[in-house]
């Protein structure tokens, strides 16, 4: 008897194909855009622990349509809020450019992740984007460093799957009638 020693049998992992969804209006993107402004603009968007979903539809629209949403809308979209707010000017706009950089940068690594996957990856560019400019208002305004801005953060990533899905949801409904 012939004794070979076996290697061992390696599991095949078969990738399920996914559906592509079609690309986002433009009239979409913007009516997005301006609803998570409006909702920056309430007064309970300043509250600690309610994420700036400006933000978040931001950084959906630079992770699934960066030929669309690019550091000039969220430059744009910073100023308009930080006049709104009577915030530094720039603040907020430095806050979100930083956000749309970081999601142009890793935008391929997040799109392989699930949504919750991604809200852990979420997390630390809020904190990144929103504690350098946190930072450096406080530095500028001479006040005391306040760490209330990471519980916004903390809101954002807990929300983010939610936000992704609900601004997905358009797309494969349009996908799930093109199917049928």
């Amino acid at each position: 008897m012939n004794s070979f020693p076996v290697a061992p049998r390696v599991p095949r992992r078969h990738m399920a194909p996914q559906r592509l969804l079609r690309a986002a209006s433009v009239w979409f993107v913007a009516i997005t855009l301006m609803l998570g402004w409006l909702l920056d603009l309430l007064p309970w968007g300043r509250w600690p622990g309610v994420p700036d979903f400006f933000a978040l539809v931001l950084l959906f629209w630079g992770l699934h349509a960066p030929h669309r949403v690019g550091m000039l809308v969220a430059f744009v979209g910073g100023l308009l809020l930080d006049v709104h707010h009577a915030a530094l000017l720039g603040e907020n706009a430095l806050a979100y450019t930083l956000l749309i950089y970081w999601a142009m940068v890793l935008r391929i690594r997040l799109l392989r992740f699930g949504l919750l996957a991604q809200a852990l990856h979420v997390f630390p560019m809020l904190v990144l984007a929103s504690g350098i400019a946190t930072g450096l208002a406080a530095l500028l305004q001479g006040s005391a460093w306040s760490w209330w801005w990471l519980a916004d953060c903390l809101a954002g990533a807990v929300v983010w799957p939610l936000v992704a899905w609900l601004l997905q949801l358009p797309q494969r409904l349009a996908a799930g009638r093109d199917a049928s």
